[in-house]
C-alpha cells in the first residue's frame, strides 16, 4: 500500500496527518481454526460458525473478564507481551458442484523491515494507530468489544470495512491506504477473479466511555468520532458520550484465493463464489473480535512513541517467528470444515 512506497515523512505530510503519529503493525500466526466465540457465545462449545483466531493461549470458549495477559502464558503475534486475542469468520469458496473450501490465509507483505510478518502461518495483521504521544489512551485489562454486524447484508460504511482485489502476484496494486482505492476496494466481495488474491481489512471504533469494559452487545461502550467513522490513519474527535480517544485498530487478513480464479468453477449464473463461514455471500456480515491482553503499559508506550511505523513502536520486545509457532491450544471443536479438504456444507449452523 502507499506506506510503503512513499517516505514516511512525506505520507505523513501529504495527508494533514500529525508528524508524531505512530503506527505500530505487526504479524500473528493461526493459533486455531475452530467453533468458538467466547465473546457472544461464552461457554459454548460448537458455536453457529468458524472463525480464525490469533493471539494468545488462554483462549478458549469462555476468556475470564480479567487481565488476560496474566492467564496466557504466550502468544503467537510478533510482539511477545501482546497476549490479546483477535478473530474473524473465516473464507470458503463455494464450487459449482455445491462443494466448499476453505481459503487459506498467507503471510502479509514486508514493511518497516518486520520480517515476522512475512513468515507467519497463516493468521492476521494488526495495526494499531496513535495521532502522538498523550492522544490516546490503551485499552484496561478486561476490555473486549465486536466490530460488524454477522448478519448486515447490505451496505454499510467501507472505511470501515472492506476487500482488496489485488490485481496480481506479489500484493500487485496495493497502492492506496486501506478500503480507499476506488478501484481495487470493494465492501462487498469482488465480482471477478483477483490474480493476486484477496485482502480483508477490518477496522474498529476509536472513543470509548472511560467506563465500561464491555458491554452487553460488545458495542456501546465504543463509539465512533463525532464526524463519523475515520478511515486509517485518522481517529477524529470523540462526542461527549465517549470522550476517551483509543487507540484505532484494524485487523488485515490476506487470503490465497488464486487458486479459485478458474470461472468453469465458479456458480453457473456467473456469481461470485465466496462465502464467509456465517453463511454471507455478500461479505457486508464481515466482523471482528477482539479481548485486550497486553502486559503492563506495552500498548501504552507503543502509542506514546515519537513518529513510529515499525512493529517494535514503544521498545516492544519482539519473538522470533519459530517461538510464536510454537504457542498452542487444545482442540476443543473438531470440524473437517477446518482444514484444508472439500466439504458438501459449512460447519455449524450458518446463516444465509
Amino acid at each position: 500500500m502507499i506506506l510503503s512506497l512513499l517516505p514516511f515523512a512525506a505520507l505523513v505530510s501529504s495527508q494533514g496527518l500529525p508528524a508524531g503519529l505512530n503506527h505500530l503493525r505487526f504479524g500473528c500466526s493461526q493459533i486455531t481454526i475452530e467453533r468458538l466465540d467466547p465473546l457472544v457465545n461464552p461457554g459454548l462449545v460448537g458455536t453457529p460458525h468458524m472463525h480464525q483466531v490469533v493471539g494468545g493461549n488462554a483462549f478458549n470458549a469462555s476468556i475470564p473478564v480479567t487481565d488476560v495477559s496474566e492467564i496466557a502464558s504466550c502468544t503467537t503475534c510478533g510482539p511477545s507481551d501482546d497476549h490479546s486475542n483477535y478473530w474473524t469468520a473465516n473464507l470458503y469458496f463455494h464450487a459449482r458442484n455445491g462443494s466448499y473450501k476453505r481459503v487459506p490465509q498467507v503471510p502479509n507483505r514486508l514493511l518497516f523491515n518486520d520480517k515476522f510478518t512475512t513468515q507467519t502461518s497463516g493468521g492476521v495483521t494488526v495495526y494499531y494507530i496513535s495521532p502522538g504521544k498523550g492522544k490516546v489512551t490503551a485499552f484496561k485489562p478486561g476490555f473486549r468489544m465486536l466490530v460488524g454486524d454477522p448478519m448486515r447484508r447490505e451496505k454499510a460504511v467501507k472505511t470501515q470495512s472492506c476487500f482488496r482485489c489485488y490485481s496480481g502476484p506479489n500484493f500487485g496494486g496495493d497502492n492506496a491506504a486501506p478500503c480507499t482505492d476506488a478501484k481495487l476496494d470493494f465492501e462487498t466481495f469482488p465480482t471477478g477473479p483477483c490474480l493476486g488474491g484477496i485482502r480483508s481489512n477490518i477496522l474498529y471504533p476509536t472513543c470509548w466511555d472511560g467506563k465500561n469494559l464491555d458491554t452487553p452487545n460488545h458495542k456501546d461502550h465504543v463509539a465512533y468520532p463525532t464526524g463519523g467513522p475515520s478511515t486509517f490513519l485518522q481517529t477524529g474527535n470523540c462526542p461527549t458520550t465517549h470522550p476517551i480517544k483509543i487507540p484505532q485498530l484494524m485487523l488485515e487478513i490476506v487470503w490465497d484465493t488464486t487458486a479459485f480464479n478458474n470461472k468453469a468453477d465458479w456458480p453457473a449464473d456467473g456469481s461470485q463464489p465466496f462465502v464467509l463461514s456465517t453463511g454471507d455471500k455478500t461479505g457486508y456480515g464481515q466482523h471482528g473480535d477482539y479481548v485486550f491482553g497486553w502486559k503492563g503499559d506495552a500498548l501504552q508506550r507503543a502509542m506514546d512513541d515519537k513518529g513510529c511505523f515499525s512493529a517494535t513502536c514503544g521498545n516492544q520486545k519482539s519473538q522470533d517467528v519459530s517461538v510464536a509457532n510454537k504457542c498452542t491450544i487444545p482442540k476443543t471443536v473438531v470440524d473437517d470444515a477446518a482444514g484444508n479438504g472439500w466439504v458438501d456444507k459449512l460447519p455449524g449452523s450458518p446463516m444465509t
